[in-house]
């Protein structure tokens, strides 16, 4: 008889093939989604395959082996490091680290001499003021590391500047060859980040720049997808399909994207003109679009708590204020829409004003409405998570009217061409009368 311990580690064992399997399967499966998801990641893979290969000729060619020795390995290094999906980000990285090793080099030399000018030749004065001298580039380096621009641009610089002058600086004292050593690393490395930066432009490149574009519009869509099918939703006025509850789930994404789009913005610093962007294209203000987005995001998540609420709020309190609602969330998510198709092709978002125009009188109507005498008689409990919800579209259409002042002021120091553009039939919306405050009670009038 097999005892007990022994026979699960039997099964273990048998088992031990069909698990490692499972696994290399689905390790192969995540690679294959990775690929389909965004294809220019197997593209940059190979990009950087090809440029190793080609900074490797340094070791394998005997002229070029001949010149550099040894601090051929640092090209190799340098393409390793530097290389980054977009060019923007290799850009960046490629010139922080050619100019800090540079300024390093020529720095821990100056110091070298300068110290050894001073001691002359004290073996005990040298190595203090050489400890001096590294201790006081350090700290001063390192402290610069803590100013959130220089963090946020050159940080990488910095860290490669505090390794090179002291490399450079310590290994002076003992090898008087330095020189030589210091022009064949900086040169390598230079030769390694110009390959590298070259090949990520030349072959395929993937633009920071294109990509923060695209973001910002599709995270506004994402917003207005939401928008549209809220108030229907909300008031159960059509039974919603469950692909049209996933595409009002999209806006998730937008309250997580603050430091994609800060990446985006510092990498799209660093590249020249490409496409539609010239020189100087005002980058930041994507940064202040996308914190709007978040802004109306954070309301619009506030609003999908309520439609997942278990305390069901009775329907006859719901359609007093139902029609201004849907009406004004409609047309905001429209607004979105169209602000979003204004970036995307680079025109100002004229098209988006008449929806904003639109939801802010159904906003005024709804305000009207809340200041009456409609919630007489009725459990407060019931009404307070309605009016919350009023509240938060009319927050939302504040918010909207915001962002759309930012995308014109893109618009303008981006200088979008302006185009004529197609008005469809439904966007020909009917416009409501602006309701006065009174006592009575407050209905909104629709003018055909």
């Amino acid at each position: 008889m097999v005892s007990e311990p022994n026979s699960s580690v039997i099964t273990c064992l048998i088992n031990l093939p069909n698990e490692f399997g499972a696994k290399i399967m689905n390790v192969m499966l995540q690679l294959k989604k990775l690929g389909k998801e965004d294809p220019r990641r197997v593209i940059h893979s190979l990009k950087v395959a090809f440029a190793i290969t080609l900074v490797s000729t340094f070791y394998y060619l005997k002229p070029l082996y001949d010149s550099f020795g040894s601090s051929a390995m640092w090209a190799v290094m340098t393409v390793v490091v530097v290389s980054e999906f977009s060019v923007g980000a290799t850009l960046g990285k490629g010139l922080n680290r050619g100019l800090a090793t540079f300024l390093a080099g020529v720095l821990g030399l100056g110091s070298y001499y300068m110290v050894h000018t001073i001691s002359r030749g004290n073996t005990i004065i040298e190595p203090i003021l050489l400890g001096i001298i590294i201790f006081l580039a350090t700290a001063g380096a390192t402290y610069i590391r803590f100013i959130p621009l220089m963090k946020a641009r050159y940080d990488y610089g910095l860290v490669v500047f505090i390794l090179t002058f002291c490399l450079v600086s310590v290994s002076s004292y003992r090898d008087h060859e330095i020189i030589d050593t210091a022009q064949d690393r900086v040169t390598t490395i230079l030769v390694g980040g110009l390959i590298s930066v070259l090949v990520n432009i030349s072959l395929c490149p993937v633009w920071a720049g294109g990509d923060l574009h695209n973001l910002a519009s599709k995270n506004i869509e994402k917003l207005g997808n939401f928008l549209e099918g809220f108030g229907d939703e909300y008031f159960g006025t059509l039974n919603a399909r469950e692909s049209n509850k996933s595409l009002m789930q999209g806006y998730k994404s937008v309250l997580n994207a603050k430091q994609v789009e800060d990446n985006l913005v510092n990498f799209a610093r660093w590249e020249p003109c490409h496409g539609r962007f010239r020189f100087q294209y005002p980058w930041q203000q994507y940064q202040k679009i996308g914190n709007l987005s978040r802004q109306c995001a954070y309301r619009i998540d506030a609003l999908n708590g309520f439609l997942n609420n278990f305390t069901k709020t009775p329907k006859e309190i719901k359609s007093k204020i139902q029609e201004p609602c849907i009406k004004m969330s409609i047309e905001t998510g429209k607004a979105l829409k169209q602000l979003s198709i204004s970036i995307q092709k680079m025109v100002p978002p004229t098209s988006a004003e008449t929806h904003i125009a639109t939801s802010k009188i159904y906003a005024t109507n709804l305000r009207s409405m809340i200041k009456t005498k409609l919630w007489e008689d009725t459990n407060l409990f019931e009404v307070v998570p309605v009016v919350t919800v009023a509240s938060l579209l009319l927050d939302v259409v504040s918010s909207t009217e915001k962002l759309a002042e930012s995308i014109q002021e893109l618009s303008t120091l981006a200088k979008f061409k302006n185009k004529e553009s197609k008005v469809a039939a439904d966007d020909q919306k009917e416009v409501p009368q602006t309701c006065s405050d009174s006592s009575g009670p407050q209905h909104v009038i629709i003018i055909n």
